[in-house]
Order: structure tokens, then C-alpha cells, then sequence
């Protein structure tokens, strides 16, 4: 079940909130958690215990480790951070190592070995990073252990947040499932409303008639990839998986506002960044801040100690230590994202350009205006999608090099107007943060809306509504792009 779906839009959601609602408070978490729990079961029955075990016996673990101190503690913190891994390993890597190690002994002359492939749960590495927030922020002491089971459950299961993000750690939210009653008013329920619709419209209308045809260039053969179709699916590509993407985080963050909690913002217009680090603080976001506080920060602290020196070939030490924890952080970033030598190559790439904006390529930008930064930062971005998107490097390098080769071909792909019209409108609504007034604009629409905007944009959100699901009814199902993740 997704989000985008009449299933959820017309019979889930409508019979959730209704009893939502309805329902005493001290019963709100419980049937919320029963209805997480019963999302998720949907999609995934066969994992659902695996994860619903694992979330218990965390909870226990970690429970434990709270009153411990010294070398237990240590030892319960480990175990905790391994029984999370290993499930995550296990059912995201394991068909990723297997390939690799088939692949080397065949190089030896051996026979594969029969192996049954293992399906992925959805969610998996969203839950798996929740829980270890959990258990990291537990154990620093920075976080009081949660004395419920039935709210630890909740903290991952719930449904708005569990698929796809935004990745929520427990101080965010904790004091949410333990009290929300003065956000549980009729003015955020709207304003939820039209931020779910507007998410929607994003996946729907936009990156999905984007996707039809992406996807047709994408599927192309050499004979008929022509270099500008391959510039057309390389720059569509790039708005597909933006308003994808955001679209699936404005719908969480509307459906959790519309049940009286308030999740963290995962998306700031990053298309407007002009470089690569202001990118990486505006996509994703809760991703990004996940991956400095818990790999980038503590692995440049080992790092500092294991460097004494100043200098290390005429660099300083503090660019060293940047260096070497921004390439294994955003090597595991990508990796994180795939299990797949495309999303590894993906996060070195990102990586490289981190680097170099600290090395001096953010004192060149500074030489030209903001604009030209805008279009540079985002040309190396569609070519980092280009990597995203490919699945071997044999079809990335063709698509490379088609894309250079200013190679003509038999229009294969009609692009229709659908598809322009579509592309105009991304790239408004990607591009318009560019003015000084529309962040903070955003900002008052969704958290602080005056009644007459309040009003306006509901009667929008019903029309949105009706468009969208008329949309889904005639297009069929088109699940998003990060479930795969």
C-alpha cells in the first residue's frame, strides 16, 4: 500500500482518521500503532514479524544497556548496533556480496553456486537508521530511554514516516507520542491536509508523467538513444526524482501533522544550492544531518587524534581529516542507497565534489555570480543522477558517451506535450526559491497559514484531491523511487 494509491486515499485514510478522531486520546497511540503496523503488513506480511521481532528484542537490549554502566553498557550498546545491522546486511546486501563472490570464483574456474535471492523489505534502511539514532542517543546519554514498548513501536512503525523518511530521532518525537494535544487542532489538520495534496500532486502529476517517458529514453538501445534525447532523460530524470522524492516527504509531513505530530523538513528547494555542500544541506536533509552526527563527526574526531601532524602533503591537517571522513562517509552514503557498484561510484562522486568545495572550488564560485553557480551546481547534479540512475557501469558509460557523441537517431520517443508542459512546471516550482521571499513565504504557508490562506488552500487541496485520484485511477500504480532504498 502507497500513499499514491486509491487503496490508501480512498478506503485506508478515510477510515483511520474517522476513528482517529473519534477516539478517546489515551487510545490514540494504540490505534495508530495498529494501524502502522497493519500499513506495513500490507506491503510486506512476510517481514513484518521479522521487523516487528526485531524492534522487541531492541527495545529489551537497549532497555538494559540504560541501566548499565562500564564495560556492559558497551557490550549492550555493540550488540544492539550488530542485531541491527546484520538485518539490515542480511536482507539489503546479501544478494550484493554473494554476486561478488560468485563473480570471483568463477574468475577461478568454479561453477555458481545455487543461491535463492532474497527479497527486500520496504523501509528497511529508514527503520534501520531510526533504531540506531534510538540506540546511539541512549547511549551517549542524550536521550532518556522510552519506558513504553508501545511507544519505542510507535517511534518506528508509524505509518506516515516508515517507508521512506523523513528519518525522525527520538528527541524529535518522543515528547509527540507522549503528548501532542496542543498541535491537535483543526487549523494544522487543514494545513496537514493541503501539504499531504500538494506532496501528492508533486508524485502524481508531475514526477510520474515525467517518469513515463524518462523511462522509455532510459530504455533505449544505442540505435536509437540519439544525444539529445539522452540530455532530455538526463535532465527530466533530475526533476522525476526531486519531486518523486519530496513529493513522498511533503505527504509524510502532512499526514503526521494532520494526527497532531510534527516531523522534521527533509527538502528546502536544494535545486538552488550553488555548490554541492549547500546541496547536501537542503536534499534529504534528515539524511544528511544522520550521516554528520553519526559517521562524519565521530570519524573525524579518530581521525584528529591518529593525525598529530600540521601539515600532510602541504595540506593541513583539518583538511586531511575533512577529506578522509567526507570520502568513507559519503562512500557509505551511497552504498546506504544501493547494494550496487553504481551507487558506490554515486557517493564518491558526491564525495570528490565535497572535497573540492573545501579545497578551493568554494572561493572560485565566489568569482562568478550566483546564477552561473546555480547552473553549474546542478549540471554536476544531473550527471550524479546520471550514476544514480544507471545500473551497470557498461550502461552508464554508454550513456556518457552517447550523450557526447552528438549522435542523431530515429525519434524513437515521442515526447508529448503532457511531458513539456510537466517539465515548465518543475522547473518553476524547483527554480522559484531563488527569490529572497519564498522560503519564508513556504514557511508561513505550511506552519503558520493566516485563515483566508488557510481556506484557499483547502478548497485547492479538494481540487487536488479530486485531480490526483482521477489521475491514479487512470494511470495505475507507480510506486516511488526511494522504496527501493
Amino acid at each position: 500500500m502507497i500513499f499514491s494509491s486509491s487503496l490508501f486515499l480512498l478506503y485506508f485514510l478515510p477510515i483511520f482518521l474517522v476513528g482517529y478522531y473519534l477516539i478517546d486520546r489515551k487510545f490514540k497511540n494504540w490505534l495508530l500503532l495498529a494501524a502502522s503496523i497493519f500499513f506495513y503488513a500490507w506491503g510486506a506480511p512476510k517481514f513484518v514479524f521479522y521487523v516487528g521481532t526485531a524492534v522487541v528484542v531492541d527495545y529489551f537490549v537497549i532497555a538494559w544497556m540504560s541501566r548499565s554502566d562500564g564495560a556492559p553498557r558497551k557490550v549492550l550498546f555493540w550488540l544492539s548496533v550488530m542485531l541491527n545491522l546484520a538485518l539490515l546486511i542480511y536482507f539489503k546486501y546479501m544478494n550484493f556480496f554473494v554476486d561478488q563472490l560468485q563473480y570471483i570464483l568463477s574468475l577461478g574456474g568454479h561453477k555458481p553456486a545455487e543461491w535463492t535471492r532474497i527479497a527486500l523489505p520496504v523501509g528497511i534502511s529508514f527503520i534501520t537508521f531510526q533504531k540506531l539514532s534510538y540506540t546511539l542517543d541512549v547511549y551517549k546519554r542524550r536521550h532518556a530511554v522510552m519506558t513504553k514498548l508501545k511507544d519505542y513501536a510507535l517511534y518506528i512503525f508509524m505509518f506516515p514516516q516508515l517507508l521512506s523518511g523523513p528519518i525522525v530521532r527520538p528527541g524529535q518525537i518522543y515528547s509527540q507520542i507522549l503528548n501532542r494535544e496542543e498541535q491537535e487542532t483543526t487549523d494544522l489538520r487543514l494545513a496537514g491536509f493541503y501539504r499531504f495534496m500538494i506532496g501528492m500532486a508533486k508524485k502524481v502529476l508531475i514526477a510520474d508523467t515525467l517518469g513515463v517517458q524518462v523511462n522509455q529514453i532510459f530504455a533505449l538501445s544505442s540505435g536509437e538513444l540519439s544525444t539529445s534525447l539522452a540530455w532530455i532523460g538526463a535532465f527530466a530524470y533530475s526533476f522525476q526524482i526531486y519531486f518523486d522524492f519530496s513529493g513522498y516527504s511533503d505527504m509524510a509531513i502532512g499526514l503526521a501533522l494532520m494526527l497532531g505530530f510534527r516531523l522534521p523538513e527533509n527538502f528546502n528547494f536544494p535545486y538552488i544550492s550553488q555548490n554541492i555542500t549547500e546541496f547536501w544541506r537542503r536534499w534529504h536533509i534528515t539524511l544528511s544531518f544522520w550521516f554528520r552526527d553519526y559517521i562524519f563527526l565521530p570519524l573525524a574526531y579518530w581521525t584528529s587524534r591518529k593525525l598529530p601532524k600540521e601539515k600532510y602533503f602541504d595540506l593541513r591537517a583539518d583538511k586531511v581529516i575533512y577529506l578522509i571522513a567526507t570520502t568513507v562517509t559519503f562512500l557509505l552514503c551511497g552504498f546506504w542507497h544501493g547494494a550496487a557498484w553504481t551507487f558506490i561510484l554515486w557517493g564518491g562522486y558526491m564525495g570528490v565534489f565535497l572535497v573540492l568545495d573545501r579545497l578551493f572550488l568554494l572561493k572560485q564560485m565566489k568569482k562568478i555570480g550566483r546564477i552561473p553557480r546555480i547552473a553549474i551546481t546542478f549540471v554536476i547534479l544531473m550527471f550524479g543522477w546520471i550514476i544514480f540512475r544507471a545500473e551497470s557501469f557498461d550502461y552508464l558509460w554508454f550513456f556518457l558517451r552517447r550523450m557526447f557523441s552528438f549522435q542523431s537517431a530515429e525519434n524513437a520517443v515521442w515526447l508529448n506535450p503532457k511531458f513539456w508542459t510537466m517539465l515548465v512546471f518543475a522547473m518553476i516550482f524547483s527554480f522559484w526559491g531563488i527569490f529572497k521571499k519564498a522560503e519564508s513565504w513556504v514557511d508561513t504557508l505550511y506552519f503558520s497559514p493566516r485563515n483566508s490562506i488557510l481556506i484557499l488552500f483547502t478548497v485547492i487541496a479538494i481540487l487536488l484531491l479530486i485531480l490526483n485520484e482521477a489521475t491514479i485511477s487512470s494511470s495505475g500504480f507507480s510506486p516511488f523511487i526511494y522504496f527501493r532504498f
